[in-house]
């Protein structure tokens, strides 16, 4: 199993940083600025520590993903970069382009995370005013373009949506960066079983979870797995569920009714899918053994967390993994130190058992050796 860790953007902070699906823009900033310098650090400690690659989401709310890990492939040696973005708000042909000149200066350290985009108001900030089905036809006729260009062939293509004739890229990267995607209503299934590597759900309870993916094997046996989590992972369970009672007792009742107001309007079937797991309730949001559902009253996209000891996040993560999950997308709150807490107590945890192992390879430990200090960060 692989792990990545998760930049965030939009700013970070002690408290849960709103940004995602419907999240209304600037509703919930963080205290941390994404800064180069503070990114840096995430992006080095992750790199130590163990995890593969970093997702960079996309977005009015957050920086350009683009521009972001262009500045920091240049601070890591391993680290892969999943950039998210979404077609139609550039040209297949430009898009190739940037992905193999990314791929082939940063090492083949691209990854690539499709987003097709599940709010038509935000869509339309950027000039698009497609309908929702009609986006995920045309993210299948952009990322058929894109992987014909990758692969080295002059593309002339006239669909419903796109039109390229006589496209080809002048240099093309050795090995094309793998395509994730995600996305639960029925127009996603097919063009995920076409053209995504690795299929991404959100951290749903796992018998939802298993469904999913049942879903899609049945369209594509042979597709792998992700799955974007947030966790809280201490020494005990009881510090673990301290830390999100904390985190729930700075979200005030305000910030939850205007944050679901906004995600109520969401197109998204993923993310009505997070909704439903909580209902704008602080009750109730442990939606299974150890995960826990508050980060979505005030967060669209992924709600979810895992809580609990090392021990049993390892074992919720092996649960998951048994399903078919190989790939784990983590993020927590600040980013920097709760990296060094999965980094620290999970993975060794699953190296002792045998199922993960360091990617630098063997008898590397995940222990700290980037600063742990961060950037001052205000007490709330």
């Amino acid at each position: 199993m692989d792990f990545h860790w998760f930049l965030p953007t939009n700013g970070d902070s002690r408290d849960i940083v709103g940004g995602g699906h419907g999240t209304p823009v600037g509703s919930a900033g963080g205290v941390r600025q994404p800064t180069v310098a503070y990114l840096s650090q995430i992006v080095r400690a992750a790199e130590q520590l163990g995890f593969v690659g970093a997702l960079t989401p996309t977005g009015a709310w957050c920086e350009d993903a683009w521009l972001t890990t262009a500045m920091l492939a240049s601070v890591t040696e391993r680290l892969k970069f999943l950039v998210a973005f979404r077609p139609g708000l550039t040209s297949p042909t430009l898009a190739a382009q940037m992905a193999s000149t990314f791929q082939r200066l940063s090492g083949g350290r691209l990854l690539l995370n499709v987003v097709t985009g599940g709010e038509s108001h935000e869509q339309r900030q950027y000039g698009d005013f497609l309908p929702k089905d009609d986006r995920y036809a045309r993210t299948g006729e952009f990322l058929g373009i894109v992987r014909s260009l990758l692969r080295g062939e002059t593309v002339t293509f006239e669909g419903a949506h796109l039109h390229v004739e006589g496209a080809q890229l002048s240099k093309v990267p050795d090995v094309a960066p793998a395509i994730y995607f995600g996305g639960s209503s029925k127009a996603a299934g097919p063009v995920a079983a076409d053209h995504a590597d690795v299929y991404l759900t959100w951290g749903e309870p796992p018998a939802q979870v298993a469904q999913k993916l049942d879903w899609i094997r049945s369209l594509r046996p042979d597709m792998r797995f992700g799955i974007r989590l947030h966790v809280i992972t201490r020494d005990t369970a009881e510090q673990a569920w301290a830390e999100a009672d904390r985190l729930l007792r700075g979200v005030s009742e305000e910030a939850i009714a205007a944050v679901q107001a906004g995600l109520a309007r969401s197109e998204s079937e993923g993310q009505r899918r997070m909704l439903d797991l909580h209902g704008g309730n602080r009750d109730g949001l442990v939606v299974a053994p150890n995960l826990w559902a508050g980060v979505g009253l005030v967060r669209g996209g992924a709600g979810t967390a895992l809580v609990g000891s090392h021990q049993e996040v390892a074992d919720r993560i092996e649960e998951y993994a048994a399903l078919g999950i190989e790939e784990f997308i983590l993020s927590g709150y600040p980013h920097l130190e709760e990296a060094y807490w999965f980094g620290e107590g999970v993975l060794p945890e699953l190296a002792r058992r045998g199922v993960w192992r360091h990617p630098a390879g063997d008898g590397v430990q995940a222990t700290s050796a980037v600063p742990f200090a961060g950037v001052p960060i205000a007490a709330r």
